[in-house]
């Protein structure tokens, strides 16, 4: 079985790796909406994976350290690509949360990143 929180964050970011005639070369900003994805056994008497509440505690300190940022300012996410940030948020959460399945970042409503970990498929 697998559960799954969705949450926002508002942070600014350029691409510097990028040309200078790039958009994403230039300062802007996005609305990310993150989902974190936990998958494990249905737990017999309390029937569920874990407590979205734990999802929440999880993510807090996540969020603390990106919303309303400059991603590029974030130790790590010098070049903030979806990508690099899905693999950055994973890299936090996973000691947290020992089930994480799957982090997804939404840079755009019709673009995004996931990332299942190092070594998993996908």
């Amino acid at each position: 079985m697998e559960i799954f929180s969705r949450f926002s964050l508002e942070a600014a970011r350029r691409l510097p790796k990028l040309p200078p005639e790039h958009p994403c070369a230039r300062l802007h900003g996005h609305s990310f909406q993150v989902e974190v994805h936990v998958r494990g056994p249905l737990h017999a008497e309390l029937g569920w994976v874990i407590d979205f509440a734990e999802l929440q505690r999880a993510w807090a300190p996540i969020h603390a350290a990106l919303d309303h940022r400059c991603l590029n300012d974030v130790p790590g996410l010098e070049n903030p690509t979806s990508e690099h940030l899905a693999r950055w948020i994973w890299e936090r959460l996973a000691p947290a949360l020992p089930g994480l399945s799957r982090v997804a970042v939404m840079e755009t409503a019709a673009s995004g990143c996931i990332y299942r970990g190092e070594g998993a498929a996908g």
